[in-house]
């Protein structure tokens, strides 16, 4: 399937640049809120799915576009590249669990709209469930998909907790992100949650956003693990990330290697941040300031994002991503 077929299919809508900017900008600038980074269009249709099995390069499995979008079952096109998968990562357990490894991947890969939890500690991922549940985590922006996360966390019972955070700890984190600093990018067309590359070609400003696009729409779309990705960010982010991150930017923030460990990989207890989604770092960057995660754990953020603009969240999203995990 190509790329413009695929945009019918999973209902992918172009928006010219300059319906974009006014989408992206309906938030006034002046309150810092990033909409780029928290993107999700309900309105955009989507036609039927269908029955026809799919194939990927790599792998002998095949899926159809209706098991691609059922959220009950987890796509595995690799299942020799990971142990068995408990019920709760599979197949979820209905009707409000949905499978850990469709929306995560079953490598838990992730991607720019949802958290990779490929090497995440176990009491990392169990405490996150446990804020989702209670609502001390939440997602700013517009109304989006994470109302499935809570509704799945709140229905999770302790054992599959655990049973799935010890599946993701045990995965190792791949490197799927490629960093790349322009003025202009390919023009985009956006889905439901992320960005893509318009099948009409051209190009268009970055500004000051970053735009992390699926290098291949089919194979992402298709939640396969191995889909890898472009992140287009402003020119110097790179450097100026590097120095916050190092050296906290004198005073601005703090160095990440003080919680994060020396090569931002984490530690027994505190999540590591190198190679993981910059749309997604974003977001949790601005949720730390904002108040959308209040957990106990999360007071520890919140002094290091508090002199933080959006310009420094872009910077230090684009170097952590840049890092191998």
């Amino acid at each position: 399937m190509n790329l413009p077929a695929l945009m019918l299919l999973i209902s992918v809508v172009f928006i010219g640049p300059a319906a974009f900017a006014q989408q992206a900008n309906a938030v006034p600038p002046s309150d810092g809120f990033p909409a780029w980074a928290f993107f999700w269009d309900p309105t955009v249709k989507v036609p039927p799915p269908d029955d026809n099995p799919n194939r990927l390069v790599g792998s002998n499995a095949a899926f159809s576009w209706k098991q691609a979008r059922d959220l009950f079952f987890a796509l595995d096109w690799h299942p020799d590249d990971h142990p068995a998968m408990p019920e709760i990562v599979a197949t979820g357990r209905k009707p409000d669990v949905r499978a850990c490894g469709s929306c995560h991947r079953v490598e838990g890969t992730g991607g720019p709209e949802g958290a990779s939890l490929a090497g995440l500690p176990v009491s990392y991922m169990v405490q996150q469930l446990a804020d989702f549940k209670s609502g001390a985590r939440k997602m700013s922006g517009p109304e989006r998909p994470p109302k499935t996360m809570v509704a799945s966390a709140k229905a999770m019972t302790d054992a599959e907790m655990h049973a799935a955070a010890e599946y993701f700890a045990g995965l190792k984190p791949r490197r799927l992100i490629k960093v790349v600093e322009s003025e202009s990018i390919p023009r985009t067309g956006p889905s439901r949650m992320f960005y893509v590359r318009s099948p009409e070609g051209g190009s268009e400003p970055l500004g000051q956003r970053i735009v992390e696009m699926p290098d291949d729409g089919d194979q992402f779309e298709l939640r396969d693990s191995r889909a890898t990705f472009t992140a287009y960010v402003p020119v110097g982010s790179l450097a100026k990330g590097e120095a916050l991150a190092k050296t906290g930017g004198s005073g601005t923030t703090v160095a990440c290697a003080g919680c994060h460990g020396p090569d931002l990989r984490g530690t027994s207890e505190i999540p590591p941040i190198a190679g993981r989604s910059p749309t997604y770092i974003v977001r949790q960057l601005h949720e730390f300031k904002n108040g959308g995660r209040v957990a106990s754990a999360s007071s520890l953020m919140k002094p290091t994002v508090e002199n933080l603009s959006p310009n420094d969240m872009i910077a230090l999203a684009a170097y952590v991503a840049s890092l191998s995990p």
